[in-house]
C-alpha cells in the first residue's frame, strides 16, 4: 500500500490533470459554437476589459487559463506544459506546483488587463506557462552551484529570451501575460520554497513575498481606479 501511494506521490498528476481539463474545455467549446467565435469564448470566460472592470467579472483572470483559441493555440501551450510541468511538479510537489502555476497565470493576466489592447480578447494558459519558466530562473539563481540546474536555467533562459522577442514580432500574442507570468512564478518559486532542493535564503523569500503582494496590490488599485 505504502509502494502505491508513493508511486502515486511520484506522478505528475497535476500536470496531467491540467491539460485534460483544458482540453475538455476546448471540446466543450467546439460543439458549443466554436473556439475562435467571439461569443462563446466570452461565454466561457475569455478576458475582455469592459466586463472585467464594469461588470466585475474578476473570475475570468482565472476562467481565461483554461481557454484556447484554435487547435493549433492549445496543442502548442499543451505540450510546453507538459514538458515543463513534469519537471516542475517533480522539482517543487504537487501542490506548489499548482500554487505556482495559478498565481502566474493570475499575475500574468493582471498585467494583460493594464497594459493590453483594451477592445482585445485574451485567453490561454501563457502566461502560467511562462511563470513555470520564471521558477526555473529562480532556481538558476538559488541553486547555480547546482549543475544540472544552472546549465537548465541558462537554456530556458535563452528559450524566454526568443520566445519574447518572438511574441514582440507577430500579432495576436499576449506578450504582457507572458512578462506577467516569468515575473510572478519567478517571485512566487522564492515564496513557497522547493525543499526537495535545498533551502532557499530567508531574506530572498521575504524580499519576494512583499515584492509579489505589493505587485499584486498596485495592479488591481490601478484597474480599480480607471
Amino acid at each position: 500500500m505504502q509502494q502505491k501511494l508513493r508511486r502515486w506521490n511520484q506522478y505528475p498528476y497535476m500536470t496531467i490533470g491540467l491539460i485534460i481539463i483544458n482540453f475538455i474545455v476546448f471540446g466543450l467549446m467546439t460543439i458549443s459554437g466554436g473556439t475562435e467565435n467571439t461569443q462563446n469564448l466570452l461565454k466561457f470566460g475569455a478576458i475582455f476589459k469592459p466586463l472585467v472592470l464594469q461588470n466585475g467579472e474578476w473570475w475570468r483572470l482565472i476562467s481565461a487559463m483554461f481557454i484556447h483559441i484554435g487547435i493549433t493555440h492549445i496543442v502548442l501551450n499543451m505540450v510546453t506544459l507538459y514538458f515543463i510541468g513534469l519537471q516542475i511538479e517533480k522539482l517543487f510537489g504537487h501542490f506548489r506546483f499548482l500554487i505556482i502555476y495559478f498565481v502566474a497565470g493570475i499575475f500574468g493576466n493582471l498585467v494583460s488587463l493594464l497594459f493590453g489592447n483594451t477592445l482585445a480578447l485574451s485567453a490561454g494558459a501563457s502566461g502560467a506557462i511562462f511563470g513555470l519558466f520564471g521558477v526555473w530562473l529562480m532556481l538558476g539563481e538559488s541553486f547555480r552551484q547546482n549543475p544540472y540546474i544552472r546549465s537548465m536555467a541558462r537554456q530556458l533562459g535563452l528559450f524566454v529570451i526568443l520566445a519574447l522577442v518572438s511574441s514582440l514580432m507577430e500579432s495576436g500574442i499576449d506578450v504582457y501575460a507572458h512578462v506577467g507570468g516569468i515575473l510572478a512564478g519567478f517571485l512566487v518559486g522564492y515564496l513557497v520554497g522547493v525543499p526537495k532542493i535545498g533551502k532557499v535564503d530567508t531574506a530572498k523569500r521575504i524580499i519576494a513575498s512583499v515584492t509579489l503582494v505589493a505587485l499584486f496590490g498596485v495592479a488591481i488599485w490601478i484597474l480599480l481606479t480607471q
